[in-house]
């Protein structure tokens, strides 16, 4: 092989090795500057992503400085408030403290609050004495009307039955139909956040209407009507939150309530020369003390409560003649009573309250003519439902029914109250 074919050959080995260089440079170059654009956005999505999170940050604070402090107090809900709830949902609660809105980034636990607190829509509608108490400082009214209608009937004989339809002796039969309308004024302050007054004056009309009919030889018919109105027996009453509620607990809240000897008692009237009464009472003419407990307990999404009491007669002495009988010490009946059942917000406006309550009346010991009589115990009875609307911050609309379930109790009890406050 001639040297200049090994030249050739050498030269083209070379110019071979720094084409391959060239091209493998070239293409290193690009594969780097696809890296650098993928790299650049990369870096674009992460600062759009952290963007983000420091938007929904910002939010998240904003919602935090917007949402009420959690209270361990009692307190109604401005119409602002309310406003805002409604934005939210049909679950917000009229009253303290409300739920935070749902929110993308995930929620640090925290103590539950004041379970209570979150139903003061419910309270509204529970029977009246056993709601949240006043603020400090706060003084509401209480403008309500009551119509109770009671009524009995009574077949009495007298004599002996032969055979089945031939009776031999007296049929007396009394059918009574009672009628009671009391107007009320009440007023609550609010001496601190767990301490409230009340004052409470009533004015009351009556109206008994009562026919005998006696058979002997020929039917005998009586019919006696009786009315009576004015002023009634004059309450006060103290409450007491004995503790706050927290940690879902319930919520307990004494009373002691008395009540004067204002109205016109059944031994302050006139009566006839046969010892029947020519108008009604409007007052029991006795003193009485009645310490009560009810316990207030959320169990979302109503509010459980109840109540127990005892009313205490202060018994007095008469020392009045009606006709042959003497009267002298008289001691009232006491009572004990209870209650239960729950309120229900449909909304942040209307609610209702369905319960049950019940008293033992045990007998009236009164000395007739130097002996002692007692009075037959008695057994009362009465389903419980209530409603409440409230317009705003200051007025509100309540209804409260009570339907008699024994012998002894009214047939039907009507109560409309309308509270304001200031």
């Amino acid at each position: 092989m001639s040297a200049s074919l090994l030249k050739r050959i050498a030269i083209g080995s070379t110019s071979l090795a720094l084409g391959l260089a060239i091209s493998n440079a070239a293409i290193a170059q690009e594969h780097d500057a696809d890296l650098a654009a993928r790299l650049a956005r990369l870096e674009a999505m992460v600062a759009e992503q952290q963007n983000r999170l420091e938007a929904q940050a910002a939010e998240i604070a904003r919602l935090r400085a917007d949402q009420p402090l959690v209270s361990d107090e009692w307190r109604i809900r401005t119409d602002a408030e309310l406003r805002a709830d409604s934005a939210r949902g049909p679950t917000a609660w009229l009253s303290d403290p409300v739920d935070p809105p749902p929110q993308s980034a995930p929620q640090t636990p925290v103590a539950a609050p004041p379970a209570l607190e979150m139903r003061r829509a419910e309270l509204a509608a529970i029977p009246e004495g056993m709601a949240v108490l006043s603020r400090a400082g706060r003084v509401s009214f209480d403008l309500s009307a009551e119509y109770t209608r009671s009524s009995s009937n009574r077949l009495v004989f007298r004599g002996i039955e032969i055979v089945p339809g031939i009776q031999i002796g007296v049929i007396e039969a009394n059918e009574a139909d009672r009628d009671t309308l009391s107007s009320n004024l009440a007023m609550r302050y609010g001496v601190t956040d767990r301490l409230e007054l009340e004052a409470r004056a009533p004015f009351i009309r009556r109206n008994d209407t009562i026919t005998t009919v006696q058979q002997r030889d020929e039917a005998v018919t009586r019919t006696i009507d009786l009315n009576g109105e004015g002023i009634g027996d004059v309450e006060g009453t103290v409450r007491y939150q004995f503790n706050r509620g927290t940690h879902g607990g319930p919520v307990y809240v004494g009373a002691i309530r008395v009540k004067s000897d204002t109205g016109e008692g059944p031994f302050d009237i006139d009566r006839d020369e046969f010892g029947i009464a020519r108008r009604l009472a409007t007052g029991s003419g006795f003193w009485g003390v009645e310490p009560a407990i009810s316990v207030l307990f959320a169990s979302d999404p109503a509010v459980l409560f109840g109540n127990i009491s005892y009313f205490a007669h202060l018994p007095r002495d008469i020392d009045k003649t009606e006709g042959e009988v003497t009267i002298g010490r008289v001691d009232p009946g006491d009572s004990i009573g209870a209650s239960f059942g729950f309120g229900f917000a449909m909304n942040q406006k209307f609610s209702y309250s369905l319960g049950y309550r019940h008293n033992y009346i045990f007998p009236t010991e009164s000395e007739l003519n130097g002996q002692v009589e007692k009075s037959d115990e008695l057994q009362v009875g009465a389903l419980l439902l209530g409603m409440s609307y409230r317009f705003n911050d200051t007025y509100s609309f309540n209804t409260n029914f009570e339907f008699g379930v024994t012998g002894d109790s009214p047939d039907m009890r009507f109560t409309v109250r309308v509270p304001f406050a200031y």
